[in-house]
């Protein structure tokens, strides 16, 4: 189904934003139908039989490519980067399936160039360039996402100009422009029907919002390389919504650690009101009907890739030259970019403080710490890179001599084949990141270690527990890396440790590493990706909201909206009626202060119940006080107050209650439980009703407050184990209640005593917004089912308010509409003698 949104986004932005060259047009699109490619000759069997394998397209800010121009002919050159982990990935997939990039390149390309540089790419390797002018580039890249997002999702909030850049609008609007452009792509070369998208990181975390919009059932997948700020960081980005619902426009979203997974879910329960649950071992978050899961799956590293370099003769030359130069000495390795959150000075004033205090290692032992290029420039850098040099030249002239120093560093690029040579001779690996994602660089240690010819197969490792592998290395000594003595003392254990003690270490890390590699990574993330989207055709699905508010409603394919001519018809053809309302989020809003009817709702609520061929319940949690106040000069209107626990048929009538009084001992017993986690919950209240107790902690803390409304179930369950009550967890709250007590139960009470007075009816509405209600919908579709209790089948109108899963097969998008709703059928009522109180409204006014 189409999408009712037809804005976009970009219409939001400054005129010049838009001014962007349009990529080339004319790559082949694939597949408009199964097996057919819009375009091509279709006695082209290839083409045809390429296009009818399973297809991946993996979608990144870079393409895993390396490129040249060369020299002579001005040229550009491509080949596949095989040590990029979105290359290294296809090994998890099957040799039939076909993966497509879309990505950036990492060389501008004139424009003369991209149409002929595009066609190459697709051809010969599958890829297709994105070619994102120069200025936009900049503004996304090394604005938005370097100066904005990097800095933030690792911790570092813009309390100062000096600290961090702050929020910058032109730069946002450049990442949204970016994103769309990839979007753009990547619909160019997909078919939404078959293929699967996986979006990699945090520089397309709205691309989501773009392809849900254009195709409302697309299987999409994302995962995030870096860490996800707690809600307290995160809620400081100005663009923080956006962002989020970017997100939960996947069908399913990876996170390297629960940590991560557990701060993004605190968001979306924080500033959006998600509630998420485990389904069956995974983590599942409801959004307008779509599930969207979240999936806990660290990287892994490319296992045949890493072997190979080892097995290379360059680095077994370059393992010899390290042994015979540090011969006699533990060595320490450390490769690190140079970043400020990779605290390379924390390590080496830790490594420092160890000197000093244990004289013995003074020239026994060498730190070899390498210096990835840095991937940003920028102040911060600078001044990282001065400290790094400042406390290396200190400790080399305090402790080092002629022919020792206790610190090597190598700042420059350093070929894969170095680094497995340093790995393989290092007695201890170290990460000391104050803040990091998925750190490979202890995997790839444990490896080489693992494959060294020339030592036993041993390791050991110090690694920050802010570093994202931190939870998957049980054997490594975990350390707080701003604790420079601590982080000596650990130091110092892993050089000094038993040989056995580090076999065993180096044997379970090896045995996950081994079995946890890029390819299972990839494997198990897709196989997810296709459970999470399996149900996509099962459900109706059509989009709503504007911009990057943009959302996809799925729901049941019988569910649709209520159409007022539809149950008017309905609603003057029959002879006996009977209306089952909710009263709070039906016909009052949740969010109103005010509670009480408004004389509208009470002249149409006394037109309806005036008809003698209507009865008429207002069926709610709340009290019977309040109800009956409210509604008095409604005289023939029924009312079930406390979900039925007491009911009246009319103004003038008695109050009925479904259980004896003296059945309510048990709140005796529940009410000093609540009262001690109200106690202990800020934010909580206690509402006493006369059947029952309800515990509120809507204005509690989101996390803290949905912990304790846990804890209370048990504990409420534990001590009225023997008691004839029954304990609920609704939205908010947590009610205790006689048991035999439902909304539903009194709703088919009152139908079965219709049928008894031969008042059997033929036309059944209920209306509701609640969990409650649910049990209303389904009671009632039960009830007319038992031919006991029903002579004839009547036309049943169960409706809930909202577009959101239900029982009932009918919707209502607020209580306007319901108002508005009623009001038609009271036009069409017939009131009883001396009432004479008509709605003149039209079918035209109610939508």
């Amino acid at each position: 189904m189409a999408s009712k949104s037809c804005a976009n986004i970009l219409d939001f932005f400054p005129d010049k934003l838009l001014d962007i060259p349009q990529t080339p047009r004319n790559l082949p699109r694939v597949m408009t139908l199964p097996g057919v490619i819009n375009g091509c000759d279709d006695g082209d069997s290839d083409t045809v039989s390429s296009a009818c394998r399973e297809r991946k397209i993996i979608v990144t800010n870079m393409l895993p490519l390396h490129i040249q121009r060369d020299p002579d002919t001005l040229k550009l050159t491509f080949r596949f980067d095989e040590d990029s982990l979105y290359w290294q990935l296809k090994d998890g997939f099957s040799p039939e399936t076909d993966v497509v990039y879309v990505g950036s390149l990492k060389v501008e390309v004139d424009a003369s160039e991209q149409e002929e540089v595009a066609q190459k790419l697709l051809e010969e390797f599958n890829c297709v360039p994105t070619f994102l002018p120069h200025d936009l580039h900049k503004k996304f890249y090394a604005g938005f996402c370097k100066q904005q997002l990097w800095p933030l999702f690792h911790y570092m909030l813009p309390i100062s100009p000096d600290h961090a850049d702050r929020f910058d609008r032109l730069l946002w609007q450049a990442y949204v422009s970016a994103n769309k452009i990839f979007a753009d792509k990547v619909m160019e070369v997909a078919d939404p029907d078959e293929d699967y998208i996986w979006v990699h990181d945090y520089h397309l975390m709205i691309l989501p919002t773009f392809l849900r919009k254009r195709y409302n059932r697309v299987k999409l997948g994302f995962f995030l390389h870096s860490p996800f700020p707690s809600s307290e960081i995160y809620r400081t980005l100005p663009v923080r919504d956006e962002i989020l619902k970017g997100l939960l426009n996947c069908d399913l979203i990876g996170f390297h650690t629960f940590d991560y997974a557990r701060h993004f879910l605190s968001c979306c329960s924080r500033m959006m009101g998600l509630d998420y649950e485990s389904k069956r071992g995974h983590i599942g978050l409801d959004y307008f009907g779509r599930t969207v899961y979240i999936k806990i799956l660290p990287v892994g590293i490319h296992m045949g890739r890493l072997e190979s370099v080892l097995n290379l003769p360059i680095t077994s030359s370059k393992v010899n030259k390290i042994g015979q130069r540090f011969k006699g000495k533990k060595l320490i390795v450390g490769v690190d970019d140079m970043d400020i959150f990779k605290g390379i000075s924390l390590k080496l004033l830790a490594f420092e403080y160890l000197l000093q205090m244990n004289p013995v290692l003074q020239g026994n032992v060498v730190l070899i710490q390498i210096v990835n290029p840095a991937r940003s420039t920028g102040k911060d850098v600078d001044e990282a890179k001065r400290e790094t040099y400042l406390i290396v030249n200190r400790i080399n002239e305090t402790y080092g001599s002629s022919d020792y120093k206790p610190v090597v560093l190598i700042d420059r690029p350093v070929a894969r084949y170095e680094k497995s040579a340093y790995y393989s001779m290092a007695d201890c690996c170290i990460v000391n990141a104050v803040r990091d994602g998925m750190n490979l660089v202890p995997y790839k240690y444990i490896v080489c270690r693992q494959h060294s010819p020339h030592l036993e197969k041993s390791s050991m490792l110090v690694v920050s527990e802010f570093v994202g592998c931190s939870p998957s290395l049980s054997g490594a000594i975990r350390v707080n890396p701003w604790d420079i003595e601590s982080v000596a003392g650990a130091i110092n254990s892993a050089i000094t440790m038993k040989d056995s003690e580090k076999k065993l270490r180096h044997e379970k890390h090896y045995k996950y590493v081994s079995s946890h590699d890029v390819a299972y990574w990839a494997r198990i993330f897709m196989q997810d990706l296709e459970r999470a989207s399996k149900d996509h055709y099962n459900k109706r699905c059509w989009g709503i909201g504007f911009g990057l508010g943009f959302r996809v409603v799925s729901l049941s394919p019988s569910f649709r909206k209520l159409s007022p001519n539809y149950i008017v018809s309905a609603y003057k053809k029959s002879n006996r009626r009977a209306i089952f309302l909710d009263y709070d989020g039906t016909l009052v809003p949740q969010s109103s202060i005010v509670k009480a009817p408004s004389e509208e709702l009470i002249s149409i609520l006394s037109t309806l119940c005036n008809d003698p061929k209507n009865t008429v319940f207002i069926v709610s949690g709340r009290g019977r006080s309040s109800l009956s106040e409210w509604l008095a000069p409604c005289e023939w209107l029924g009312l079930a107050a406390e979900h039925g626990y007491f009911t009246r048929w009319s103004g003038n009538s008695e109050w009925e209650s479904s259980i004896p009084a003296t059945d309510l001992e048990w709140k005796e017993i529940a009410e000093p439980v609540m009262r001690l986690y109200t106690e202990a919950t800020d934010g909580s209240s206690i509402e006493v009703k006369e059947s029952g107790l309800v515990w509120h902690h809507q204005d509690a803390d989101p996390d803290f407050g949905s912990c304790q409304a846990k804890e209370l179930v048990v504990h409420l369950e534990n001590v009225l184990a023997n008691e004839p009550a029954v304990v609920k967890r609704g939205q908010h709250i947590v009610e205790v209640k006689p048991q035999g007590v439902t909304k539903g139960l009194v709703a088919e009470r009152i139908l079965s005593r219709m049928v008894e007075k031969g008042e059997s009816p033929d036309f059944v509405t209920c209306i509701g917004d609640d969990r409650s209600d649910e049990d209303m919908f389904e009671s009632i579709r039960r009830t007319v089912l038992n031919a006991s209790v029903t002579s004839s089948s009547p036309e049943i109108f169960a409706c809930t308010v909202g577009q959101k899963p239900s029982k009932a097969k009918y919707y209502l998008d607020d209580t306007a509409d319901v108002i508005k709703l009623l009001g038609g059928l009271a036009n069409a009522s017939d009131p009883k003698p001396g009432n004479t109180a008509r709605f003149q409204i039209t079918f035209d006014t109610i939508f």
